[in-house]
Order: C-alpha cells, then structure tokens, then sequence
C-alpha cells in the first residue's frame, strides 16, 4: 500500500522558474534596453554631428559671401566723393583738385584701417618678393638699387597684392 500511497501522492512538476531563470530573463531584458538606450543615444549624437557640419559649412558660406561687407561699405564714401566730384558744375581746377585729395584722404584712411600698406621703394635695394623689375639702367647708383618706381605696389596684412614695377641699377 505504501507503494500505491507513492504513486498517488501528485508528482511535482519541475519548475522552469528557478531563481537562476528568472534572473538570467530579468538580466537580458536589461541589456536589451541597454541596448536600445545606446542606439538612441548614437542616432542622437550622429544626427546632432550632421547638423554641427551643416551649421559649419553654411558658416563658412556666409564668411565667404560677406567678407568684404566692412571693406566695401568703407569704399562707398570713396565712391561718393568721387561722384560729387562729377556733379560739381564750377570748372574751376582748385575745387576738383582740392575734391581728389579729399578723396584720396578717404582711400588712404580705409586702406589703413583694412592693413592695406603702400610699396614705395625708390632708393632701396631690388626684392623680387615685393618688386618687379621692369629694366635695368645703366646708373652711377649702387647695384640692384631701385632708381625709379613706375609703379607702386600694396600689400595686404604684409602679403604682396601688387609688387611695385620699378626700374633698377646695373
């Protein structure tokens, strides 16, 4: 009987929710949203990347497009100078004179304030970076001296624009 007590008694059924299961199943949903949280966060910082280089470029396209805003707003002043010059009706020379050396005041002062320099270099010795020889004369003067400047050159924050066409000794 005691046989038959056994095989009566209900057989337990083996449980697949151990503890170990359970935490094993609690663990990779963690990681999956882990997971999840990490891809966010890297669509979020690619995108917000993307945008930066946008921002950059249409930056530079701006600095670009108006770089010369300043400088060309300060050369209106020349401009107009000179086309009060051409309204003037007196024919007189003094007051045309006296009008282009108020403008060229004017041009001087915004090349001054933009670092625009003059390349005067009668008498000094010939530099191919900011001369260009145009002929060599025969002249009591010292070798590869300057004897005449036709004309003069600029340089733009010490960078040569324009070298000074001169005439130098032999």
């Amino acid at each position: 009987m005691q046989q038959d007590q056994e095989n009566q008694q209900p057989e337990q059924e083996i449980s697949t929710d151990t503890p170990e299961v359970t935490s094993q199943e609690a663990k990779i949903a963690e990681l999956e949203a882990a997971l999840e949280e990490a891809k966010a966060s890297v669509l979020y910082v690619k995108a917000e990347g993307e945008n930066i280089r946008r921002r950059a470029v249409d930056d530079i396209d701006k600095a670009r497009k108006f770089a010369l805003e300043k400088f060309s707003g300060e050369l209106l002043a020349v401009k107009d100078s000179l086309d009060a010059a051409l309204t003037i009706e007196a024919t007189e020379v003094q007051s045309y004179k006296d009008g282009v050396e108020l403008t060229a005041k004017q041009l001087s002062s915004v090349f001054e304030k933009f670092n625009i320099a003059e390349i005067n270099p009668m008498g000094e010795k010939f530099d191919p970076n900011k001369h260009q020889a145009i002929s060599m004369l025969e002249n009591s003067g010292e070798p590869n001296t300057v004897t005449s400047v036709l004309q003069k050159g600029y340089t733009l924050n010490n960078r040569v624009l324009r070298p000074a066409l001169v005439m130098v000794a032999k």
